[in-house]
This record gives structure tokens, sequence and C-alpha cells, in this order.
């Protein structure tokens, strides 16, 4: 590894920290993100010569602390200096500054940052998009790329989402032990977020947006260093893992999607699934299952089926039984109705997702599944209706690509209904 290459990935593991820490010193965002990046350039220039400093985050934070207060006083330099105790918390020398950076410190800065970003008052969209600004270093270019938007409109985004938190009059304290918990949850659903953003593009999208899943798993990681002996958030990372480490096989050359079941499982990331089993593993030894937990149970067994056929969906069933009663919701029965027709048949799946129909009538997933059941029990009419409306709800091109497919096949068994066998 370079010098380069490794003051690069330095400076992007060091953000988080640096950032949050200077946002504790000066209170405004746009000043903390403008001296980390003045630091950084003072980083580039200094370490390739006197090589890299003992601790780089504390080296940041002095730099960058010290660079934006030259940068007040200049822009204020006819105007009485205000207070000290306004611009920082900390004195002057840097040994004690450094002194102070210990494991306490990062944790309450990189807290503060986080629930910042997710401050209630922002709707998801802008909590995405400052997190992924402020705490990951996206650039504008890289975040309106991957929520397929122009770069003018997501700078705008970001922008109100500044001034909404400057207005809101956000707190810079520690977060204590109940805002700790209460905002949590906030934290874990906006990283979650983030990684379906990623996950769920498909096609030519995919490789554009891959890396908010990559980033989503950066933030979780962050997070669990943080709440290590938190079950959920062990289950978020998990869930994450399992997920993406089936990232080369869910698309086929022309970006179609391809079933769980239809997938080339040695293109899995196994490394990637062994990390995510080992945190799934540990996180219901704790006793307190959640709604990440047992999502990531799920993907588990998954996981660990060698073949389709190897799958445990009775046990599949059971897990989202769990989650329907810690989070009832249609889609969650939807997904379970897959299972059971796996484990006891169609039939049964089918009469599950029939009174869906009232709250789930313009979702795409909810007409896919009932046609590929009405296929199954030979219903061939019904089940071409079914296809015909997820078609027109359907969201991206490779989705309505598949189900094409399956119309493709009811054409092709009706031309020749003595070779027609059903789906198994």
């Amino acid at each position: 590894m370079t010098d380069m290459e490794w003051i690069s990935q330095a400076l992007s593991s060091a953000r988080p920290r640096v950032v949050a820490a200077l946002l504790r010193y000066f209170r405004d965002l746009d000043r903390a993100e403008e001296a980390f990046q003045d630091a950084c350039l003072r980083a580039l220039k200094a370490w390739p010569k006197n090589g890299p400093p003992r601790d780089p985050v504390a080296w940041l934070i002095f730099v960058g602390r010290n660079a934006a207060i030259d940068q007040v006083r200049r822009s204020a330099r006819h105007q009485p200096l205000p207070d000290e105790r306004v611009l920082s918390d900390l004195e002057d020398a840097e040994e004690e500054m450094a002194g102070r950076l210990d494991d306490s410190d990062y944790r309450d800065d990189i807290l503060r940052l986080l629930f910042v970003c997710c401050h209630p008052d922002l709707p998801a969209t802008q909590q995405i998009a400052l997190a992924l600004r402020i705490v990951s270093g996206l650039s504008v270019k890289q975040i309106a790329r991957a929520f397929l938007v122009g770069e003018s409109a997501m700078e705008q985004r970001i922008t109100r989402a500044k001034a909404r938190i400057a207005n809101a009059g956000v707190p810079f304290d520690a977060p204590g032990p109940v805002e700790r918990s209460e905002r949590l949850a906030a934290v874990a659903a906006m990283i979650y977020l983030v990684f379906n953003e990623g996950y769920s593009a498909s096609g030519g999208e995919a490789a554009m947006r891959v890396p908010l899943c990559d980033e989503a798993i950066r933030l979780a990681r962050l997070l669990l260093r943080l709440f290590q002996s938190e079950p959920e958030i062990m289950g978020l990372t998990a869930l994450m893992l399992l997920q993406h480490a089936r990232a080369a096989a869910r698309f086929d050359t022309d970006g179609t999607v391809i079933l769980l079941e239809d997938q080339d499982r040695s293109l899995w990331n196994q490394k990637m699934i062994a990390e995510g089993l080992a945190l799934i593993d540990k996180a219901m030894r704790h006793g307190r299952a959640g709604t990440y937990q047992i999502q990531a149970a799920i993907a588990a067994l998954h996981a660990r089926a060698k073949r389709p056929e190897d799958t445990d969906w009775a046990q599949i069933d059971l897990l989202y039984g769990a989650l329907e009663r810690l989070q009832p919701s249609p889609v969650i029965t939807l997904n379970r109705a897959v299972a059971v027709s796996k484990a006891r048949g169609p039939e049964e799946a089918l009469a599950m997702i029939e009174p869906l129909a009232p709250k789930l009538s313009g979702y795409f997933h909810f007409f896919g599944v009932k046609g590929g059941l009405l296929m199954q029990l030979g219903r061939c009419a019904e089940a071409r209706e079914a296809f015909d409306r997820a078609i027109a709800l359907a969201n991206t091109s490779a989705e309505a690509a598949h189900i094409r497919m399956h119309l493709d096949r009811l054409e092709s068994e009706a031309a020749s209904p003595s070779t027609a066998t059903p789906s198994a």
C-alpha cells in the first residue's frame, strides 16, 4: 500500500470522529465540514513528509479546529472577536486536547453527529442525504447519482436539511441515556433506509447504487462499536451482511432479477455470510429478540441452505409469525405466505393473502406473489390477470421483465396443455 493509499484510508476512517468533534466545538455543520476538509488538505501535505501522527484523529481535530478559528478571526477582523467559549470547549494546548480524546468522548461525539442527522424534524430522504454527506463524506454528485436525481436537486435537499437543523436549535451536549435509547432506533432505521436504497436497485442502476449498501454496512459497524452489547444493532448489521452477500447472484448479465431459489450460490460472499451468521448467533443469545434480529435469522436460514431444497421453510414460517406479532404489517404477512406456500402448499398461502388485497392494492409484489400461487394451482386465467396488474405496478424494468417471463410461460403452457406441469 502506498503512502497516499494509506492516508486516504486514514482520512476516510477518521471522518465521523473528526467531524463529530468539530461539530461539538463550532455548533455548525458547515463549519465542521469545512474544518475537516482544511485538516485533510494539511494532512496530505504534512503526513507524506513527516510520517503519520501518533493519533491521526486527534491530529485532524486539533488542526481542523485551529484552521476554523483562524478563518473566523480573519472573517471577523473588523468586528469584536467572540468569546473563545463560543468557538470551542477546549483550551489551546494540544496535549490536553489529545488526553481528552478517549473512547467515551468519541462515542458521545459520533452519537451526537448521528442523532443530528436523524433529527425528527427531517424527513427520511433528508436524513439519508445528510448522513451520507456529513458522516460518510460522499460528494453531492455521488449521492445524487445514487438517488437518481440531479446534482442541484440533491444540493438543495442537503442545504434544506442543514437549515432545518440550524433553525431547530439542536442541543450539542453529550446525549444522555434516555436520549440514546429513544434516538438509537431512529439511527438504526436511517442506516437500514440507506441500505435499502442500494439493495432495491436493479438492472443498470445496481452498479451505481451498490456503494450505498457498502456504506450502510460501514455505518452499522460503526454503531456496533458504540453499542457492542446491543442485540438489535448486531441484528441490523447481520441482516445487511447476509442480504448483501448475495449481490453478485441477484441479477443476470442483462439485469434481469434472479429469484433466490435460482441463484448460483457459489457466487455468494462466504466471508460476509460467516460474519453475519456469527453476529446473529451472538445477538440471539441475549434473549431479547427484535425485528432486525428476526429478519436476520430468516436471512441466516437461507444462507445456511446449501441448496434451495435444503431451506427450512417451516422455521422461516415461524420466524415470520414472530415478526408479525412484533411488527404487524400486511407486507410481512405477504412474505410469510411465501414460506407457507413452500412448507404447506399454495392453497393455504393464497387463502392467507386474499384478505390483504384492500391494503396492498397498489403493491407490485402482492400481485406477483398472488399470480405465482394461482399459477401453481393451475388457475391460469386468474394468474394472468394478477400478473398484468403486477406489470402495471412495476417500479423497475427488471421487475416488469420478471413478470413477463411468467406470462410467457403461461402462454407457452396454454399452447401445449399436454406438456404443462404445475410449478413446484
